[in-house]
């Protein structure tokens, strides 16, 4: 793939992350491809889904896998807007995924570089190779705008029930 590639699908992974955001769950997308096609994608919905393993990461993989009739997904390579956490991140090295590439890093959760660097770790049985930092301020500023949004609303609510002096 060439950073032109990256770039489109991390757009599409962002387009996935606003449908998140839209639904007023946390905007982070995800993209499987293979062969320069998507085979599968997906994006938050543990709020709706009443689900918490329904992280973008975790729909696109299930997506994949149902598509192509294998959880076994090699030669795929994964894009998603945010790192991955340690659920996801677990879930794409049992998915075989060659590569992931993603857009802004997670210092609170994010395991490929963040903290742990989880797929440097030799004793996985599946190390995939990683790109950070694809469209990095776009992804983060879908991830900001989000949350600003929600930290105005809910002092508006604060405002709101706050009695009045009067």
């Amino acid at each position: 793939m060439t950073k032109e590639d990256d770039v489109r699908w991390m757009e599409h992974a962002l387009k996935l992350a606003q449908q998140a955001a839209d639904a007023d769950e946390v905007p982070v997308g995800a993209v499987v491809v293979l062969d320069d096609q998507v085979v599968g994608e997906g994006f938050n919905r543990p709020i709706s889904g009443h689900d918490p393993t329904a992280h973008a990461e975790i729909m696109a993989l299930r997506d994949a896998a149902g598509r192509l009739g294998n959880y076994r997904l090699s030669g795929a390579t994964l894009y998603v807007t945010i790192e991955p956490c340690a659920m996801c991140a677990g879930a794409i090295v049992h998915a075989r995924i060659d590569r992931v590439v993603f857009g802004a890093s997670e210092p609170k959760a994010g395991v490929v570089i963040s903290n742990v660097q989880l797929f440097d770790q030799r004793w996985l049985n599946h190390w995939p190779d990683y790109e950070a930092g694809v469209l990095a301020e776009q992804c983060s500023g879908v991830m900001s705008a989000f949350f600003r949004r929600r930290r105005a609303e809910k002092k508006a609510i604060r405002k709101a029930e706050k009695p009045s002096l009067g």
